[in-house]
């Protein structure tokens, strides 16, 4: 069985005594301070968004309004959780609240999007390094939402189901369904059940 490792997200890293600092003084209207937390936190918020947009244009689009967001709602940050888990929260919103704001929802079949995996240059068998961030664009939407969220952000099913809208039976179906297809095109051997 190969395992991809990710390195972990923010949200589950302590923040450290000066990021509180740093936090508190953002809070009170210190523009160099939100600097320092965008300079800190923009590089996982950009690739959060990409990864759930599948689009460059998109996701700087995305991560710009996050961070316009946190400034606007920081005042009222209350600290019951770590900035980086309110931070994502505000991405992970950014991005579904684009979406549903006229958006034409992602129906393509299943079969474009194997050609798309399929369409990937590289053969999978080659020494080289796999593309895996390019194999996870191709994922149709609903797949690849769930894969970011439960695969690589560690969110549960019950999580990822509150945030996209829909059953924790549908988040496991669709994790299901990525890792298919993310095998088929790694040329990895089929999960077993």
């Amino acid at each position: 069985m190969t395992v991809l490792s990710f390195q972990a997200p923010a949200r589950f890293v302590a923040a450290a005594p000066e990021d509180l600092a740093v936090i508190s003084r953002a809070a009170a209207g210190d523009l160099a301070a939100f600097e320092n937390l965008y300079r800190t936190h923009a590089g996982w918020v950009y690739g959060l968004c990409l990864r759930l947009t599948g689009q460059r244009e998109l996701a700087e689009d995305c991560t710009q309004e996050s961070f316009v967001a946190a400034w606007r709602g920081l005042p009222a940050f209350e600290r019951r959780s770590r900035f980086s888990t309110w931070l994502h929260r505000i991405a992970v919103n950014t991005v579904l609240g684009r979406r549903r704001s006229g958006a034409q929802p992602d129906l393509v079949s299943a079969e474009r999007h194997a050609e798309a995996l399929a369409a990937i240059p590289g053969d999978s068998d080659a020494a080289g390094p796999l593309d895996v961030e390019q194999a996870v664009m191709c994922l149709p939407r609903g797949a690849r939402d769930v894969l970011v969220l439960v695969g690589i952000y560690g969110y549960t099913h019950e999580e990822a189901a509150g945030l996209l809208g829909i059953a924790p039976g549908t988040s496991k179906a669709q994790l299901h369904r990525a890792r298919a297809l993310l095998s088929a095109k790694l040329g990895l051997p089929p999960e077993s059940p």
